[in-house]
């Protein structure tokens, strides 16, 4: 495919300026596809893997359009951004912040588990863009906070994961209360574009067009892919080997239950690797402290269930651990897209053992090739210490921040 640049795309010059200032020249292959049919007024239905850049395309759109076009008057809500969850949202709207440095648009950002009123209260002020997770959405909408009567772009980040989570009712209550689809400027991403997700598009999108990044390649071009078969009862001293042998900074560790996202996490802790755990039922504040630190790399280790999977852009992941394979191609291709984005390289390593082989056969028939196998040897078997207990752990933290501040 042919380099374009952005400045041959004729946006608006105070995104050009932003672009320039953090470096981003050339367009990304799926930031090439869909950017020249968006600005001339296309709908599209974009599919692209994981880290490609889909985001930036969506947002430069979506302040294009804005900054270009007169708002009418006394106009509220001028354009929304629906993303399946909290970090997601969370993540774009940070992103937004950037790409409106020069450009004064009035942001907004509504999410479940915290801050009610405080958002609500931002929400009443006015906005021109919102971006926020369906349920939260429903909810301001339904007491008259907001209306869509003059939203002229609306955009859907991860639609398939939205039929996963089961937000598809939550979306078309949603889209049904805005203008008619050719009324304003839609847009629709998925990582996959499945029948459900098309039905979606041609339902509620103005004869959306069509765009398939490397459709037959679906896994990053960076990520570097090995797989061990282990037995059951060794998978935790592999681990603890490979993590403590292997140049890792930032690693997050896939489980499946989060069962074993603490059983795995007690045993880290106790041979001297810090982690935590994320799953779907750590409070949102304690979410976001969490991922902070692991931003900064503050905390080296990340276990956690699907929840981390998608919609996460965290700088600098170096290595992914499938501790348990999991039971689909698609999550396999989400999971290890958490490495290597944006261009840069990436490690995934899983582990085939008794419980999860039989999901291996699944996920190579759906990347098209066989992950290559490595043999174990007994340097990275560990001899590892026992796991430390929850309660025990949290004493010694709290001590050691009093200790601090004494």
């Amino acid at each position: 495919m042919k380099t374009i640049e952005f400045r041959q795309l004729k946006l608006d010059e105070s995104l050009l300026r932003i672009l320039d200032e953090i470096g981003f020249k050339e367009c990304t292959p799926v930031q090439a596809e869909c950017l020249p049919l968006i600005l001339k007024g296309h709908d599209i239905a974009g599919q692209a893997q994981t880290g490609t850049g889909k985001t930036a395309a969506f947002l430069l759109s979506t302040f294009h359009f804005l900054i270009s076009s007169k708002p009418q008057e006394n106009t509220n809500l001028r354009a929304i951004i629906i993303a399946p969850t909290r970090e997601l949202a969370i993540q774009i709207h940070k992103d937004a912040e950037t790409l409106n440095r020069y450009s004064d648009l009035k942001l907004g950002l509504v999410y479940g588990g915290v801050d009610y009123e405080k958002q609500r209260a931002a929400l009443m002020k006015g906005v021109d863009l919102l971006i926020g997770t369906p349920g939260r959405l429903i909810d301001y909408l339904k007491q008259g906070v907001f209306n869509f009567k003059h939203t002229e772009v609306v955009v859907l980040d991860e639609a398939d994961r939205m039929f996963d989570l089961g937000f598809i009712s939550d979306i078309r209550y949603l889209l049904r209360r805005m203008p008619k689809p050719e009324k304003r400027l839609n847009m629709l991403f998925s990582a996959t574009l499945s029948y459900r997700v098309m039905e979606l598009a041609y339902e509620h999108m103005n004869n959306p067009t069509l765009i398939k990044i490397n459709p037959e390649k679906v896994t990053a071009d960076r990520v570097s892919q090995i797989l061990y078969h282990v037995a059951n009862d060794e998978k935790i001293s592999l681990l603890i080997g490979l993590l403590k042998c292997t140049n890792t900074t930032r690693t997050i560790v896939f489980v499946n239950t989060k069962r074993v996202a603490e059983k795995v996490w007690s045993y880290l802790e106790g041979n001297q690797i810090h982690a935590a755990v994320l799953s779907g039922d750590v409070p949102q504040k304690k979410r976001q402290r969490l991922f902070n630190e692991f931003s900064t790399g503050d905390l080296k280790v990340l276990v956690a269930t699907d929840l981390a999977a998608r919609g996460l852009h965290i700088p600098d992941v170096s290595h992914v651990f499938n501790y348990d394979l999991p039971q689909n191609g698609e999550d396999y291709v989400h999971r290890i897209g958490r490495t290597a984005r944006a261009g840069a390289s990436g490690d995934a390593v899983s582990f085939a053992c008794e419980n999860y082989v039989y999901s291996l056969a699944d996920i190579e028939s759906y990347i098209g090739y066989q992950i290559p196998t490595v043999a174990i040897t007994e340097v990275m078997l560990k001899k590892i210490s026992p796991p430390i207990k929850r309660k025990h752990h949290e004493k010694l933290t709290h001590f050691s921040k009093n200790k601090k501040n004494l």
